[in-house]
């Protein structure tokens, strides 16, 4: 399976130079050829083959005057810049005609040098790891790395990127084999809610951290401060950076707390069942703020992950089951209810019920069947699949962001 390993880079002035260029070249080559598509589409000529944009617009260009410092940054970076083009035109088209599942995926934008992040590819060809911890990137040099944990295996790939906080992080991707857990006797049902991060099904709550809400009295402050700033002065930039660092470090601990939580479930667990919750929908409501801070995607992805990656089974239960209208005791069905009720007799059995265990308990025994039937469609839970196979490591971070779409700051997520 393949994983995506990160780590904070720190080049010196010389090598930030260098990094700039090669993030300014890569998004000319991107910008060039995406605008001779969209001409060739707009004339209705035929879709002009990647071929024909790499040898118009890197070799020729680079004999150019007006794109001869093209040359100054290694031709791999072009080249990759060239192929996430490909990846995000093959997205869109096969979108469109319903061979890509999921949310229709939009066509591929043309790139800033304002966007909140850049970032650049290299090939095994174009990147070494030295012996004394550093790492060779062609025509940028040695860049100093803090390994906060070993490479389980050779990388395949290498992403450079730079956040909106000003921030250089070096993405591997590594080849490895999955690290089989020891067999666990429990399965766990997971409710998902903002007083409470998570209730698992045997009780425990973990709870929730609010690390946005924790930070918004200092972020508003420095969103003051940045209004106050001239626009396009040094110290409009100097306070812009100050913001970001801040979103930077909420995302930080959020990404951090997921990990950490999602990691001690899978090895409590032998199964984790989850449910599939409508988290865009629920973004567009009054609780959408609350909503975004608990990362409620980010934490299932990792769930998600890492049974792949340590032989747990995990599925997901439908959002149209009623877990919270069923008592898991006896099985009967009361309807909904309100937000505000906490706790509700059974109108069946007479058990009082706290509504986010008996809500986990549901998922679990939905979870169990789902798993039982060897099938993700079922009458509750049509598209709740089953993750056994490979994990591909994102692609993702070099291509063209969703139209609306902020880039997250911090370390890109696996």
């Amino acid at each position: 399976m393949q994983l995506r390993y990160n780590y904070r880079a720190y080049p010196d002035a010389a090598q930030c130079r260098a990094l700039a260029r090669a993030f300014g070249c890569a998004r000319v080559v991107w910008n060039d050829c995406l605008r001779d598509r969209r001409e060739a589409q707009a004339a209705g000529l035929p879709y002009v083959k990647s071929a024909e944009l790499s040898r118009l617009r890197i070799t020729q260009a680079k004999r150019t005057e007006e794109r001869a410092w093209l040359a100054d940054v290694s031709a791999v970076v072009l080249q990759q810049s060239l192929r996430d083009l490909d990846t995000a035109c093959k997205n869109f088209f096969d979108s469109l005609n319903g061979k890509r599942k999921g949310r229709k995926v939009g066509p591929p934008r043309y790139k800033s040098k304002k966007d909140a992040r850049q970032s650049i590819r290299f090939n095994t060809n174009a990147f070494a790891l030295r012996g004394d911890g550093t790492v060779y990137v062609a025509k940028v040099g040695d860049l100093k790395v803090k390994w906060s944990r070993p490479l389980p295996a050779a990388p395949t790939s290498l992403t450079v990127t730079k956040d909106s906080s000003g921030r250089y992080f070096l993405s591997f991707v590594v080849d490895t084999q999955p690290e089989i857990l020891p067999q666990a006797e429990t399965e766990a049902g997971i409710d998902l809610g903002l007083s409470a991060f998570a209730v698992l099904s045997d009780g425990r709550k973990i709870g929730s951290p609010r690390f946005l809400r924790r930070a918004e009295r200092k972020l508003k402050r420095l969103g003051r401060e940045l209004s106050r700033k001239v626009k396009g002065s040094k110290n409009r930039a100097k306070a812009r950076i100050k913001v970001a660092r801040q979103h930077a470090r909420v995302a930080d601990r959020r990404r951090d707390f997921h990990h950490k939580a999602s990691t001690q479930i899978i090895r409590d667990n032998q199964a984790v069942y989850v449910e599939d919750l409508a988290v865009a929908g629920l973004g567009r409501t009054r609780l959408a703020k609350s909503v975004h801070d608990a990362g409620w995607s980010a934490f299932v992805g990792m769930l998600e992950y890492k049974a792949v990656k340590h032989g747990r089974t995990f599925a997901k239960v439908d959002r149209a089951f009623p877990s919270s209208q069923i008592c898991s005791a006896c099985g009967y069905r009361d309807g909904p209810k309100p937000l505000h009720v906490w706790q509700w007799p059974c109108g069946g059995c007479g058990t009082v019920h706290d509504r986010d265990h008996n809500a986990a308990r549901n998922v679990l025994f939905e979870g169990r069947r789902i798993v039982a039937a060897g099938r993700a469609e079922t009458s509750n839970a049509c598209g709740a699949p089953i993750r056994r196979a490979h994990v591909p490591a994102q692609r993702g971070e070099a291509g063209s962001p969703r139209k609306g779409q902020k880039a997250q700051a911090g370390i890109p997520g696996l």
